[in-house]
């Protein structure tokens, strides 16, 4: 089965073509952390609390492909909207882009995340992002968004070694 997909709109010819390819090791279950990714809508029930980037609210629109979750932290003016492109659980994959009002200098942002089983107590978090940044908000863009995707390995780490029983 191909993942379900609803497009995203291309990025525009403006800006600076960028990305970043990371993964993180979890020590936590496959399955435990796919559970918390596949809620889109709940990010904020595994979300650090403490972190640069903190979760105040998140308001949700629809469900499934083409949801989109307005995530509300403290301290940024608009929210940052995430919308689920595609979504394939027997690939233990994920696509997302930010639309509407973006920080850090974005003009067009898209991720593709996927967890790679390690066992059965950790899995491997791969995730590739795709974006066009305003000329000049290079660095920015990227501290930021390495520091959201530090923040969202820790999140899910920690939230799934909960649910699966083995303490936070």
């Amino acid at each position: 089965m191909s993942l379900q997909e609803k497009g995203a709109a291309p990025p525009s010819a403006d800006g600076v073509s960028d990305g970043i390819d990371t993964s993180y090791l979890l020590s936590a279950p496959a399955e435990a952390v796919w559970e918390l990714v596949a809620d889109f809508g709940a990010i904020d029930a595994w979300w650090p609390a403490d972190g640069p980037v903190a979760i105040e609210r998140v308001e949700n629109e629809g469900t499934g492909i083409g949801a989109v979750r307005h995530i509300w932290n403290r301290g940024f003016a608009h929210p940052i909207s995430e919308r689920l492109e595609a979504l394939a659980p027997e690939r233990l994959a994920w696509r997302l882009s930010i639309v509407g009002e973006r920080p850090a200098g974005l003009l067009w942002y898209e991720a593709e995340g996927r967890l790679v089983p390690l066992g059965t107590d950790a899995c491997r978090l791969e995730y590739r992002a795709r974006y066009r940044v305003a000329p000049g908000r290079e660095a920015e863009a990227r501290a930021f968004l390495s520091g959201c995707y530090d923040l969202m390995a820790r999140g899910l780490s920690e939230a799934a070694r909960r649910r699966a029983g083995g303490g936070g």
